[in-house]
């Protein structure tokens, strides 16, 4: 007995992680070529191939698919986090992968994403916490690995002091629109970063 027509497609016969995949995919699509403004759910189940109550099973909202859509690129290109043997400098590599990375993702955030961004409780700040989404940080664990070495005092940090290097190369990449200069990034960690960082350290 025949199927329905259909039934033996590519697209009906993706489940789980394979569907969300091909989704999150096309959304990243419709958002880069559409911006969040032109952003449908429509358009999004059309390109990946499904049918929009798929998508609203998963995503109820196109804010929440949008973001969901924004994190599967985020997390594509992961940062390796080295350990060079010292605060500054695995701060500064972090940094350095960071400028690359991150500012790839700044100016389709801000200029074709800048509906999602200006909806989002908190603005750009908001949507930074929901993509790490509570997870250990990189500069977490830089910053354990420092106080085994006895380079910090981990207790004397406060969170304006940690998120410090990120927030200062944050503002280069917003003012920029582009990668900061290897200058500007040594001058954060020698600089502003550091002394910071180690004052309790060489206070005890």
């Amino acid at each position: 007995m025949d199927l329905p027509k259909g039934d033996d497609s590519p697209a009906r016969r993706r489940r789980g992680a394979e569907l969300e995949a091909a989704i999150l995919d096309a959304a990243w699509a419709e958002l880069d070529e559409n911006g969040y403004a032109g952003l449908t759910m429509e358009a999004v189940a059309a390109r990946a191939g499904t049918s929009r109550p798929v998508l609203a099973r998963r995503w109820p909202t196109r804010s929440e698919l949008a973001l969901a859509a924004i994190r599967q690129r985020f997390d594509a290109d992961p940062i390796q986090l080295a350990d060079i043997g010292s605060l500054r400098d695995d701060t500064l590599d972090l940094l350095r992968q960071a400028n690359v990375r991150r500012s790839q993702l700044i100016s389709p955030l801000m200029l074709r994403f800048s509906g999602l961004v200006d909806g989002s409780a908190g603005g750009l700040a908001a949507l930074r916490d929901q993509l790490i989404d509570s997870r250990p940080t990189s500069m977490d664990t830089i910053l354990a690995r420092a106080e085994e070495r006895g380079e910090i005092d981990r207790a004397a940090l406060t969170p304006m002091i940690v998120d410090l290097p990120f927030k200062l190369l944050r503002h280069e990449l917003l003012m920029r629109m582009a990668p900061a200069e290897d200058d500007t990034l040594v001058a954060i960690v020698d600089e502003v970063f550091m002394p910071l960082a180690t004052r309790g350290a060489a206070a005890g």
